[in-house]
């Protein structure tokens, strides 16, 4: 495939959660996951050439890995609780407000599924920016309410008043359908775009509650020639992303 073919699914997704991280300036982009990651390197070699990257131990690294400086401890915290992190997290389930899980499924003290645990999460969303990436958007992710918050939402955060808001910030949600926000009123989930080839009624059949619309629902931006030959000949050469998304 050349790098001006017709961009795939899986690019489309990759330039959606590049763009989680524009104009952030100098903070530290902690993606997980392959696409994200993807993303998060495009957008340091594009558009977001201030944005910080690290190998998640020790060291900040450029695009291609290549030790940049070092990040110690005590440094990596003082990003993480002073706002200057910003998170690309999976999960499990998402609500409405945009709480997040990745413990269990089913009620806490009786669980049918065990998963990850709450780990870093509540932190994570209460200390710095936090983004989602979710590959296959289905009613099971996209829930009502979910089963146990670990990543905290919009209604969560107000309701433990200021100092759970201050640094609370979820920028944006990414999944294989489109890319949603919270810039709503009341701060529920809106639909922003659909990818190539998704409608918005395939994305509400799909997920758990009713999203918030704009005027009008766009087309998640195309890659540019540069950026597409960027993920194919240099980001991702053995195309790992097309099996996270497989073309529809």
């Amino acid at each position: 495939m050349s790098p001006t073919s017709t961009a795939t699914r899986a690019e489309y997704c990759v330039i959606a959660c590049a763009e989680a991280w524009r104009d952030n300036g100098e903070v530290l982009a902690s993606p997980m996951g392959l696409i994200p990651s993807l993303g998060a390197r495009l957008a340091r070699r594009t558009f977001s050439p201030d944005l910080l990257l690290t190998d998640g131990e020790a060291l900040l690294v450029g695009p291609d890995g290549t030790a940049e400086g070092w990040l110690p401890y005590r440094r990596h915290l003082a990003m993480v609780t002073g706002g200057k992190r910003h998170v690309m997290m999976g999960a499990s389930q998402l609500d409405r407000f945009g709480n997040q899980n990745i413990s269990c499924i089913g009620d806490w003290l009786r669980p049918a599924r065990q998963l990850l645990g709450v780990r870093g999460a509540p932190v994570n969303t209460l200390n710095n920016p936090v983004s989602y990436w979710v590959p296959k958007h289905s009613a099971r992710v996209f829930v009502e309410r979910v089963d146990m918050i670990c990543g905290v939402g919009y209604d969560s955060a107000a309701a433990a008043g200021p100092s759970a808001t201050r640094y609370h910030h979820i920028p944006r949600v990414v999944s294989h359908l489109g890319v949603f926000d919270f810039a709503t009123p009341d701060h529920t989930m809106r639909l922003v775009s659909v990818h190539p080839g998704v409608t918005a009624d395939q994305v509400q059949e799909a997920t758990g509650f009713p999203l918030a619309l704009p005027d009008e629902v766009r087309c998640t931006r195309e890659p540019t020639a540069e950026e597409l030959r960027l993920i194919r000949t240099e980001l991702d050469p053995e195309r790992l992303r097309e099996r996270e998304v497989p073309s529809a």
